[in-house]
């Protein structure tokens, strides 16, 4: 039982709750902003799962036709620039990824959001960094 008697901090006593009480309480708002930022945060480093194979075959497609008609079937450039290793290699990946995926404004570099989903720009944009692939073959 809690003694009436015993002094409380002007805090508690305005409360009107115990010192035991108090404590066990007053962590709380604390703690749940931190959980809150934690759980926000947990999101942010988590990799999303590649594009399953097909999707693979498909994207290298994608870009092999429909990218290639302006950066060169090849990707060694023509109406836009190389898409090569080599000339990606001081480029924020980054910002690759966000080329691809909302377009440039002011430029013939339309967004593909409309048919590549996050994800999807990603791996092209790590397939690009890493050197194109001609194909990708079906995995066992």
């Amino acid at each position: 039982m809690h003694d009436k008697n015993a002094p409380q901090s002007p805090r508690l006593a305005q409360a009107g709750t115990s010192p035991k009480a108090g404590s066990s309480l007053r962590g709380l708002p604390r703690l749940g902003i931190w959980l809150a930022l934690l759980a926000g945060t947990a999101g942010l480093h988590a990799q999303p799962a590649p594009p399953t194979t097909p999707r693979q075959q498909e994207l290298v497609r994608m870009v092999r036709q429909d990218c290639g008609s302006c950066h060169g079937l090849r990707l060694t450039g023509g109406l836009g620039p190389a898409l090569t290793r080599e000339a990606l290699a001081d480029k924020p990946f980054e910002s690759i990824v966000a080329t691809i995926y909302y377009g440039r404004p002011g430029t013939p570099m339309a967004p593909w959001k409309a048919m590549l989903s996050e994800t999807d720009a990603r791996w092209i944009a790590q397939q690009l960094f890493a050197g194109f692939p001609e194909s990708v073959k079906d995995r066992p």
